[in-house]
């Protein structure tokens, strides 16, 4: 059976994870909880809007209401690594070679390993980033679609057209894709070949959560009383087929999703604080947690998949080990 090692903390947790080995957790209010030999806490921002780890799984990069980007390594330290003022920074993306991208307003940056910033501007607001897998090549979320930028290469930006607010955006693991999620309960893609639409619609809720599968085969979602798991291992993606549905109750929706690292299983965590691991060829179920305060927010599995960090609306945050 598997076992949880629960940890209480009193506010909303918008991200679990690791650095390393460490579980960590970065809270609405500004303080990032590591669990390294005992429990520490670290006051990151005045107000915490967004986290992200950085490819490498070395270091947690948070944004704040303070303006501050800072990054946070497995010892525990913290450093500021950018700055929008006194604007709040609206979403974060980790890149390649170590860089990073954060937004606020109409301006996104990438700062890079060296320390350069690059700039870009949008006409309207971003709300997403994400850099695609191998180039640095960032993609932004914007009202009535998103835009694809080079960061070091000289190129025009590609404007990703497709009306309604997109709220966050990704590009598949073999960069032949970008999804984004959207204000209304739909996701939109694009594949990028020959830019054609494709739109995965349906959701009784909004998709809040989404992870590619280990090889990028499967985009499983929240935002329904099953994970939804979109099929991508063909030419035309998702376009004219049905979608797995995953880890069905009547009584619940999912409110977080994450796939493990090497095998095609998606832990699936609901608005009651339920989380099952589910496997995508025979829909097999593991029950990983009975339930708990508030609905399942974040979770973040290790790089052996062993472990799972996870957090809710309420707090009652923990490490789940499926080896018992």
């Amino acid at each position: 059976m598997p076992t949880v090692a629960p940890l209480d903390l009193d506010g909303y947790c918008l991200f679990a994870s690791f650095i390393g080995e460490v579980p960590v957790y970065a809270l609405a209010d500004g303080t990032v909880h590591r669990l390294d030999h005992g429990h520490h806490a670290v006051e990151m921002h005045d107000g915490l809007t967004c986290a992200v780890r950085t490819l490498d799984g070395k270091a947690l990069i948070t944004g704040g209401e303070d303006g501050l980007v800072r990054a946070l390594n497995a010892g525990g330290t913290a450093a500021e690594i950018g700055s929008v003022g006194r604007k709040w920074v609206s979403a974060l993306a980790a890149g390649p070679q170590g860089a990073v991208g954060f937004s606020a307003g109409k301006n996104a940056h990438v700062r890079l390993n060296d320390g350069t910033v690059k700039d870009f501007a949008e006409e309207r607001s971003i709300e997403g980033l994400a850099f695609a897998p191998k180039g640095l090549r960032l993609a932004t979320a914007r009202y009535n679609g998103g835009t694809l930028h080079w960061v070091t290469a000289a190129g025009q930006p590609i404007d990703l057209e497709w009306k309604g607010a997109h709220t966050a955006v990704m590009f598949s693991p073999d960069g032949k894709y970008v999804v984004t999620t959207m204000q209304e309960n739909a996701l939109h893609g694009w594949r990028l070949a020959d830019m054609k639409h494709m739109r995965m619609s349906g959701y009784p809720a909004k998709v809040k959560s989404w992870s590619w599968s280990a090889k990028g085969k499967w985009l499983a979602t929240s935002g329904a009383p099953a994970a939804i798991v979109w099929p991508f291992q063909g030419k035309d993606g998702p376009m004219g087929k049905a979608p797995l549905e995953l880890g069905t109750r009547g009584d619940s929706l999912v409110s977080s999703v994450v796939c493990h690292p090497t095998e095609d299983i998606v832990a699936i965590g609901y608005a009651d604080g339920m989380v099952l691991a589910v496997r995508f060829t025979d829909a097999k179920e593991i029950l990983l947690r009975r339930g708990g305060k508030g609905p399942i927010t974040s979770m973040t599995w290790d790089d052996k998949g062993y472990r799972i960090a996870f957090g809710s609306e309420a707090g009652d945050c923990g490490v789940i080990d499926i080896r018992g």
